[in-house]
């Protein structure tokens, strides 16, 4: 990338880094950030220290690769749910909510978790709440289901390796080889789903939002109580989900950018 007035100064050389690591599954070392963003080594490893030292970074503790850190991840979650960025998602999650009359809700993949950073609550007088910037297990969510039948398989065995599969009902999946199965079925359905997994009497369904490469950006899910709607009635409203997923990634998926 050749240099330009912007980015001789050390506020956007950052702001480069910062955005090269955002974007990489694996994190980068100095060496392929230095290729990426165009600038000398020892600026480079100068600046991304920096970054690291103030939590925007953190370093791979096996690789040392440079992977985005907690305060970056805050910053992106508040971009993300900002009322003016996201009023069009959010007016999109707003018909979707109306349509099933159930709660709707979108996600993003944070480290071994999902985090949710829009949602529009049912008027009903029984619903569980999940408020946005809620932290929830991978293997027993139907967005989380959605991130790990996408990744590849060596990332989500690393992964799902960090800590035992917790048993957060009776009908969570906690053994790895059946889970793998589920996530088989995932990808290839394209609908992740949440049967009492995560809680005794609660059900969701989840749809992915793709960029023009084919990655998730993130995911629109709905989720209701089993005393109102069981699995099969809201996967009646796939279709709708769906097409809610396809309005938010053409406003808000690039081809070059995952959220």
């Amino acid at each position: 990338m050749a240099n330009t007035p912007s980015t001789n100064s050390t506020l956007f050389r950052g702001m480069l880094i910062m955005r090269e690591v955002a974007a990489s599954q694996r994190g980068l070392s100095v060496v392929e950030l230095m290729e990426v963003v165009g600038l000398p080594k020892p600026t480079v490893h100068r600046i991304a220290v920096q970054l690291e030292s103030e939590g925007y970074l953190q370093r791979n503790p096996v690789d040392k690769r440079f992977m985005i850190g907690n305060i970056l991840k805050e910053f992106s979650l508040s971009i993300l749910s900002n009322a003016a960025v996201g009023a069009p998602r959010h007016a999109i999650l707003e018909a979707l909510s109306g349509e099933i009359s159930e709660t709707c809700n979108c996600t993003i993949l944070d480290g071994n978790h999902t985090v949710y950073f829009d949602r529009v609550e049912c008027n009903w007088p029984v619903k569980i709440n999940l408020h946005p910037g809620s932290r929830l297990p991978l293997h027993a969510t139907a967005s989380g289901k959605l991130f790990l039948a996408h990744m590849k398989p060596r990332d989500r065995k690393r992964l799902l390796r960090v800590a035992p599969l917790s048993a957060n009902t009776r009908r969570t999946l906690t053994d790895p080889e059946k889970l793998e199965q589920e996530l088989r079925k995932v990808k290839e359905e394209g609908v992740g789903q949440d049967n009492e997994e995560l809680f005794d009497g609660m059900v969701a369904v989840a749809v992915p939002v793709f960029d023009g490469s084919g990655r998730i950006c993130f995911t629109v899910a709905v989720h209701a109580p089993t005393a109102r709607k069981q699995l099969e009635d809201l996967r009646q409203y796939l279709p709708s989900l769906r097409r809610a997923a396809d309005a938010m990634a053409a406003s808000y998926c690039s081809e070059s950018v995952s959220v």
